[in-house]
């Protein structure tokens, strides 16, 4: 597939061979469709990830200036884990814990790395490669919700839940938010059989999302979309496109709503919505309940400098903490504590200034900032530090970032020699 060099792109990557630039980007929609698939460890998407890895570093790949900041605050991160984690050491899944969190650092320089350069092309491949592994995902996950799959049940549901190619029904909604942002991009903006085709893959992941009674992914879901549409109103270029955004996102609407009805219809469906949708779950409420631990955490964590060590939580409370920037304080002690919101929300508002700055890339642009701001929000009532799309979504806006500011370098250099 060809992309056209466009300004932003004019760099070492583009200036590639050819067939080194397709062997890139057939990787990065690997990995992005790779990344439906981890109820197994290790994941094909670790495989995958670590042949990109090896493979980009081996034909050319820079780190630029502008991520050294993001490198400093992975380490440490991940410096204050190791350091908390020394009395644990004993435990092998203590280390596993560890390594993985190492790893999803590692991860995320890859992306930042990756989509610094050729930004275009690397985006439009892994949102194709992210949309073609969501759909695998929601597939397997109707199917086994529907019994579509013979001896499927324990494979692809939980506890009523469908969870598809995931462990976890709650991370199976939630990976299928930027996806779901991708097809719904193109079912308000794309010519009519894109769209057509877009609104069938909207359809089916909406359906996923709906079906993993995940509270956070529903909203998740409402919300993002609902950032998203609103930032590409305010970024079109003219009004004929903001026209079609508003008709569109108000069709996509009605026929969701419409969804949703028909499977109110089914008795048990109807009764686990009713029971999921519910605000006061018994895990949510009291002094040790979700809310209640997130308090009595917070004090604990004023008094360790240290922490307690990762997955050592639930020794002193009854489940594990349900809130990430929490979490690092208790499992890395005050350094991670501090250096995990620090990288998050930097990234936010770093994020946030580069959402009106015109790039080629800037419909994914805002689809992943929206995502990411969803995950954040989430961020506070789960444990989101070892999901594998949150890393790929930091290290992404990083990359794209970087590539935005170099844009607007090589921009201003091309006026300045025009006048």
């Amino acid at each position: 597939m060809a992309y056209a060099a466009t300004a932003g792109d004019m760099n070492a990557a583009v200036r590639a061979a050819p067939g080194v630039l397709a062997l890139q980007r057939a990787l990065v929609w690997l990995v992005g469709a790779s990344g439906a698939i981890v109820f197994i460890e290790p994941s094909p998407y670790e495989i995958v990830t670590l042949l990109a890895t090896v493979t980009f570093f081996a034909t050319g790949l820079r780190l630029r200036l502008a991520l050294m900041p993001l490198v400093l605050m992975l380490v440490l991160l991940n410096v204050g884990y190791t350091i908390s984690a020394i009395p644990l050491y004993e435990k092998s899944e203590v280390v596993t814990w560890i390594a993985t969190s190492w790893y999803m650092a590692v991860t995320v320089v890859f992306f930042a790395m990756v989509t610094s350069e050729d930004t275009t092309a690397r985006l439009d491949m892994l949102r194709r490669g992210l949309v073609v592994g969501a759909i695998v995902a929601s597939l397997s996950a109707v199917a086994g919700y529907f019994h579509l799959v013979p001896g499927g049940d324990d494979l692809l549901t939980l506890y009523g839940r469908a969870r598809g190619t995931f462990k976890d029904p709650n991370v199976l909604g939630a990976f299928l938010i930027l996806p779901a942002l991708f097809a719904l991009q193109s079912v308000v903006s794309d010519n009519l059989g894109k769209a057509l085709r877009n609104v069938v893959a909207f359809g089916i992941m909406s359906l996923a999302i709906l079906l993993a009674f995940s509270r956070a992914a529903w909203g998740g879901l409402v919300l993002t979309s609902l950032c998203m549409l609103a930032l590409m109103v305010l970024t079109s270029r003219t009004n004929a496109q903001r026209s079609r955004i508003i008709i569109m996102a108000i069709v996509a609407a009605v026929l969701g709503l419409a969804l949703i009805a028909v499977l109110m219809s089914f008795d048990s469906i109807a009764e686990m919505f009713k029971q999921r949708a519910s605000f006061d779950q018994s895990y949510d409420e009291g002094r040790f309940g979700r809310f209640g631990r997130h308090i009595l955490g917070a004090e604990m964590a004023l008094d360790l400098p240290f922490g307690i060590g990762p997955l050592q939580f639930h020794r002193f409370f009854p489940e594990d903490t349900h809130n990430s920037y929490l979490n690092a304080f208790m499992s890395g002690g005050w350094i991670s504590g501090v250096c995990y919101p620090a990288l998050v929300f930097t990234t936010v508002i770093m994020g946030i200034r580069h959402i009106f700055v015109r790039v080629p890339w800037q419909r994914a642009y805002l689809a992943l900032f929206s995502a990411f701001i969803g995950t954040v929000g989430e961020s506070f009532v789960i444990d989101t530090d070892h999901w594998r799309h949150f890393w790929m979504m930091l290290g992404a806006m990083w990359g794209m970032i970087a590539a935005a500011q170099a844009y607007k370098v090589r921009a201003r250099g091309e006026i300045s020699s025009d006048s």
